[in-house]
């Protein structure tokens, strides 16, 4: 060590108040600062995330761009035709699994009379159809206007007060109460395939028709 650097020691033991002690606790106290310094940087000293963490950051990206294309694909929709005796008859757009019940209410609900009993609420919709609510009167068959429902057109037997489902035509049934488009190609397509029907009762085959709803057809249909 030269004279220079011998004087700055002195120099700096002197003002840390160290110019008392003696060479070997100079010492010592060198290898301890050196130790605490050592300490201090392995502890704080900053460390980059590892693989593991940089691949599970890498891999979320994925998942959340897939959930986010899911999430942006329009629900399916129903397009029916709510008419009858409702506040407001028109076509309105429903959810996929929408029944009978929420188109009726879709249409501000029923109206006073409505016949509430002849249609099956509960029933699932289908896109395309039509729902008719008959008032009561047109379920019970007790006039003219059981015979034509909003947007159908009678044919002559109609007309006369009945229907021969044997040979009325898809829009000569839908003029009968509670009877839609579907159902009336339901009717034709059953004798079609399974010959005429022999008494007005075998309505009760087609699928739709059950016996509540064959009450209020029973009187304005007949087979010949």
């Amino acid at each position: 060590m030269s004279f220079l650097d011998s004087e700055r020691v002195s120099e700096l033991t002197r003002r840390a108040g160290l110019a008392q002690l003696g060479p070997g606790a100079l010492r010592g106290v060198a290898a301890l600062v050196v130790l605490v310094i050592g300490i201090g940087l392995w502890r704080f000293w900053p460390t980059s995330p590892g693989p593991e963490v940089a691949f599970e950051t890498g891999s979320a990206a994925p998942e959340v761009a897939a959930s986010a294309d899911v999430t942006d694909a329009p629900p399916p929709v129903l397009v029916v035709h709510v008419a009858g005796c409702v506040a407001r008859p028109g076509v309105y757009d429903l959810p996929a699994g929408a029944r009978v019940a929420d188109a009726v209410a879709a249409a501000g609900g029923v109206l006073d009379g409505a016949a509430t009993d002849s249609v099956n609420l509960a029933r699932l919709l289908s896109d395309g159809e039509q729902v008719y609510l008959p008032s009561e009167e047109e379920a019970a068959g007790g006039g003219p206007a059981a015979a034509a429902p909003a947007g159908a057109h009678a044919g002559s037997a109609a007309a006369a007060g009945t229907v021969n489902i044997n040979a009325a035509s898809a829009t000569e049934l839908e003029a009968l109460p509670g009877v839609g488009p579907a159902t009336a190609q339901k009717i034709v397509d059953d004798r079609e395939k399974n010959g005429p029907f022999a008494a007005p009762e075998d309505l009760m085959r087609v699928p739709g028709i059950g016996p509540k709803k064959f009450e209020a057809l029973a009187d304005l249909v007949t087979t010949g």
